[in-house]
């Protein structure tokens, strides 16, 4: 008996000695999509243990069409998810006690693309063209392109399929850099046949992905909160510095979720998606919200009439702010 509790102790030693630290604390993810590389520097963040590191036991739920981010987040049933910044400003304008704790895009990726073809080479031949467009969510920087170039256009709804385009039933379709614009060069379109339009380059600059978390859970513990942006940063520093291992992390996660995974596709996304995080004239500051640019959406919004008044900028933007090296 003696022997036994002498054995059983000098098992447990280490633990009393050295101590485990303090329980993780439990958190939810909900990002806006489906698994791919749009994500990756979170899925990659969760597979090398960053968040475990800084005190997260984190729980990835799968995004999607059947499971909104911002419905979650609004009802609780995830403590951070990713959203535009567009739509995180609506919800703060209808009373919604939402808030920024890390912009992670620093430039929008949203883009108008025509073929050379139909003869539109600038803005203005845009004018009386078939613009396919997706739902009001996206249409807010087309529709403030076309106002800044007094363009009339015939808006056709697009689905999240390209084909409308490559069949010619529109001249102008919407298209993210990361995603849709590949699908049009890989059904054999070459780059030099298009005309492609980045709103940023036009002075409407909408940066998308940023994490959000409610203002209540926030306050709760802040700690945890920025925690989470300091892991997720690191994650996307890591994917970045190590694209193919960040690749493999992608893939298995899209195979799990059994989505169809294209490794050449997810690798033109991932690298898109740094071109976006850490853009020419970037400060350095992943993770922060531009006063600037947030003064810009939401002044678009208000004029568009989606918000009556424009919340400070310091109540939506909590500076949970990290640099990281590009």
């Amino acid at each position: 008996m003696t022997r036994t509790l002498f054995l059983l102790l000098l098992f447990l030693a280490p633990s009393f000695v050295y101590g485990e630290g303090p329980p993780l604390k439990k958190a939810t993810f909900l990002p806006q999509w489906k698994p791919q590389a749009q994500f990756a520097g979170f899925f990659v963040a969760k597979e090398k243990g960053s968040y475990e590191r800084h005190g997260i036991d984190l729980t990835l739920l799968q995004g999607g069409p059947s499971s909104p981010s911002s419905a979650f987040l609004a009802e609780g049933k995830a403590d951070f998810t990713t959203m535009w910044l567009s739509n995180a400003i609506r919800m703060r304008a209808s009373g919604q006690g939402i808030i920024n704790i890390g912009q992670i895009m620093q430039r929008s990726a949203l883009m108008l693309v025509a073929k050379k073809s139909t003869g539109i080479h600038r803005p203005e031949d845009i004018n009386g063209k078939k613009v396919g467009l997706w739902g009001e969510d996206f249409q807010i920087q087309p529709r403030a392109f076309f106002k800044k170039y007094n363009i009339h256009v015939k808006a056709i709804p697009q689905s999240f399929s390209v084909n409308l385009f490559l069949r010619d039933g529109v001249e102008v379709a919407s298209a993210m850099w990361y995603n849709e614009y590949h699908t049009i060069l890989n059904a054999g379109v070459n780059p030099d046949e298009l005309t492609p339009f980045f709103f940023h380059d036009y002075g409407l600059n909408f940066p998308e992905d940023g994490i959000y978390a409610l203002e209540k859970t926030f306050n709760k513990d802040p700690a945890l909160s920025c925690a989470f942006v300091k892991a997720t940063i690191e994650g996307w520093s890591y994917a970045f510095a190590h694209p193919d291992e960040a690749l493999d992390i992608v893939l298995r996660v899209m195979v799990q979720a059994k989505i169809p995974a294209n490794r050449m596709h997810q690798k033109w996304m991932l690298n898109r998606m740094k071109d976006l995080i850490f853009p020419p004239d970037h400060r350095g500051r992943i993770g922060m919200l531009e006063p600037s640019d947030y003064q810009r959406v939401a002044g678009e919004l208000r004029q568009a009439g989606f918000i009556e008044r424009i919340a400070d900028y310091q109540s939506f933007f909590v500076g949970c702010e990290y640099r990281a090296e590009k």
